[in-house]
């Protein structure tokens, strides 16, 4: 084996470090070194072969990991993002130290876009900077600037009140695998609130199964929990469907090219496909949304992945709406890559690739400076 030399900063074990690390030994490079992220949180020394190519992965879902982020708890909690996110960040400029003091070392994924990408205001505002169609939004640097974060449920009802939207999404500001999220329909006293949050006597937990809340005051306890570490608040961007599923797409860019795309169909506002959703028909929503609705769907894909210039892959959400023409931009996903068995789409010029070998077949690229 020959080739660049590969260290992936992840958790042992994990489908995306094994599966990158196939991806490597498919294209003839020795399987990369692993930097455990508990060792990284814990403050162990970040030792790298010098020309070493070093890959910033997802913490996973690993308990000892999520309590170095977190801090010790049942790891299906709902909350601890703020410092999660601290804690987070402050470990990918651990790994960044150590590659520069690496001699030839290269990071191959920039940790300030990767901190950008953690925080959904700031995503939100470098979205609209770059005019990159996204939901209005309640929240943001500029919004806080003015009006102060949303405190609580009675804040976000003001703010929505003056607004005059009665249907947002409610996304905590750091998390992902939409830990959190509320769907939130609101009309004075009345609510509808569909989100995978449990409420119980121990706190809020993740469940795999959606729930909907129709007290107002169980809706004000999760929303006033879930304050503290901050929230994303959007007008609800009504999307469109097929076959009595509502739906979205995960658009994986490979250096800024749309490469891999998987249409997430769901009978609840939340597509993600561990929620219940599955996945849908790329090619009936292609052929539904015709040459040049597809043609626009990459195009608004490939401005959001410009935003992250110095990340080599992206994982854009995005949203078409019921008028299969407008098209919105939902998040923007650092570690978005994750779709097992899933090759590039038709034209995309990843056909018959994963997405891990075209990023692989990408570093090979770089590392021969073609």
């Amino acid at each position: 084996m020959s080739g660049p030399l590969l260290a992936v900063v992840g958790t042992p074990g994990d489908r995306r470090v094994t599966m990158f690390a196939d991806a490597c030994v498919r294209y003839g490079l020795r399987p990369p070194q692993v930097v455990p992220w508990t060792s990284v949180l814990g403050g162990e020394e970040i030792a790298l072969e010098p020309a070493t190519l070093v890959r910033i992965d997802s913490p996973g879902e690993d308990a000892e990991t999520d309590a170095l982020l977190r801090g010790p708890g049942e790891p299906s909690r709902v909350g601890g993002g703020a410092r999660w996110y601290a804690a987070f960040t402050a470990g990918m400029q651990r790994v960044r130290e150590a590659v520069e003091r690496t001699p030839g070392a290269v990071l191959l994924g920039d940790v300030d876009e990767i901190a950008v990408m953690f925080d959904k205001r700031l995503c939100h505002a470098r979205l609209t900077a770059a005019e990159v169609p996204v939901p209005p939004a309640l929240t943001g640097p500029g919004e806080a600037a003015t009006e102060g974060p949303i405190e609580g449920y009675a804040s976000l009802r003001e703010r929505m009140d003056r607004a005059g939207w009665g249907r947002v999404f409610v996304k905590p500001a750091h998390g992902s695998s939409a830990s959190g999220v509320i769907a939130l329909h609101a009309a004075g006293s009345r609510v509808t609130a569909v989100t995978s949050v449990e409420l119980s006597s121990g706190g809020l937990h993740n469940s795999l199964r959606v729930r909907r809340y129709e007290r107002e005051a169980d809706l004000a306890v999760i929303v006033d929990r879930l304050a503290g570490d901050g929230l994303h608040v959007e007008r609800w961007f009504p999307k469109a469907g097929l076959g009595g599923r509502t739906l979205d797409l995960r658009v994986v860019a490979v250096d800024g090219t749309p490469t891999h795309a998987v249409v997430r169909a769901s009978r609840t506002p939340m597509t993600n496909l561990h929620l219940g959703g599955a996945r849908g028909d790329l090619g009936a929503v292609r052929a539904r949304l015709g040459e040049r609705g597809w043609a626009r769907v990459l195009d608004v894909c490939s401005r959001a992945a410009a935003c992250f210039p110095r990340s080599p892959s992206v994982g854009v959400d995005l949203m078409i709406g019921v008028d299969w023409r407008s098209v919105a931009v939902a998040e923007v996903n650092a570690f978005g890559d994750l779709l097992p068995g899933l090759t590039g789409f038709p034209g995309g010029g990843a056909e018959g690739l994963d997405t891990y070998d075209a990023q692989v077949r990408a570093v090979m690229r770089i590392s021969c400076g073609t």
